[in-house]
């Protein structure tokens, strides 16, 4: 389980920084990804064994929170328990023009804000393996009428590659919270 105190201990040096804003670059450059719709380019940030998770949240009672707030992974049901393969089959279907939740395309943009490196592996300066949390606020807008508002959280597990441009990132994990229980849209098909 990941410590997320673990961020804190972190010393402030100049690559920490410089690892912060490369992270911080890359989660602005997909926002700007999705919205211009430029979905096959987002999947080119994902690894190849990625998991996208969103669970489900529940209410519970004082002192549950931390066992049962949360549908888990691979256990009963969650709003989206995905990976690459089925993110390429989403993306090819909103393409196809024929689907009935998008078409028209909906409008959206995407905030991205309050990113903590939480670890960095080996270390801030030599790290291929970065877990970073951020907080989401996404807009959507389709038709006249339907405006949409989500936002929550979000866990990311960035893996360092070499792309022959030089080392980058791909998201080999994403882990999605949001924070309400009820969804409040008529569906679920901007993405994370």
């Amino acid at each position: 389980m990941l410590d997320m105190n673990r961020h804190l201990q972190i010393r402030r040096t100049p690559g920490y920084f410089a690892l912060k804003q490369d992270v911080e670059d890359f989660l602005y450059r997909e926002t700007e990804l999705l919205d211009e719709r430029r979905f096959e380019e987002w999947l080119e940030l994902f690894a190849e064994d990625l998991v996208y998770f969103m669970p489900m949240r529940r209410n519970v009672r004082h002192g549950y929170h931390e066992d049962d707030e949360n549908t888990k992974e691979g256990q009963g049901i969650s709003w989206l328990e995905e990976d690459k393969w089925t993110l390429t089959k989403r993306v090819e279907q909103i393409r196809t023009g024929i689907h009935w939740a998008e078409e028209p395309l909906s409008r959206i943009c995407h905030i991205v804000t309050g990113v903590l490196l939480m670890d960095a592996k080996p270390d801030v300066v030599n790290a291929n393996e970065v877990v970073v949390r951020s907080r989401f606020l996404i807009y959507q807008n389709r038709g006249e009428t339907e405006n949409y508002t989500l936002i929550g959280k979000r866990t990311d597990t960035l893996r360092g590659v070499e792309t022959g441009h030089g080392p980058d990132w791909r998201i080999a994990r994403r882990e999605i919270i949001l924070d309400q229980n009820v969804l409040l849209a008529k569906n679920l098909t901007a993405f994370f």
